[in-house]
């Protein structure tokens, strides 16, 4: 009996001739280690972070103006050690998605595709928005 998912691995190629299609690859077959993927994973989950985020910063603009009963909620809520986790993890969100981005840009200009160069620019990422992050909230807290 010929399997099922034989037939749907056949294509045309662009002049015509009949092809194998290759299978998607798994998750498994991924090191999620390596910086094209890493940095690739990691800009995709600050998108859906900052997503979130913004919800919650709509949630502090509303309750402002709703009302002192309402803020004081939101702002005791913000202010505690959970509220200043997601804050700073809010943060590295940002700044994250802002040097990827920036990173994607040279791409777009097609700078930076050799490996060693996308390597370096990987790290200088994650190290710009550790060094940003920290800086922000040192200066945050030393203003506020």
């Amino acid at each position: 009996m010929k399997d099922v998912r034989e037939a749907l691995m056949v294509g045309r190629n662009t002049q015509g001739v009949m092809v194998r299609r290759p299978l998607s690859p798994h998750l498994q077959s991924y090191n999620m280690l390596r910086m094209s993927s890493l940095t690739s994973i990691l800009h995709r989950i600050t998108g859906v972070a900052l997503g979130l985020g913004t919800l919650l910063f709509t949630a502090w603009l509303v309750s402002a103006a709703s009302g002192e009963g309402a803020f004081s909620v939101v702002q005791a809520f913000l202010g505690s050690w959970i509220g200043l986790v997601i804050l700073i993890g809010f943060t590295f969100a940002l700044f994250y998605h802002f040097c990827n981005g920036i990173r994607h840009l040279a791409w777009d200009a097609g700078k930076g595709f050799e490996l060693p160069v996308m390597y370096r620019s990987g790290t200088l990422v994650f190290a710009g928005s550790v060094c940003l992050t920290v800086a922000f909230w040192v200066i945050g807290l030393l203003i506020w």
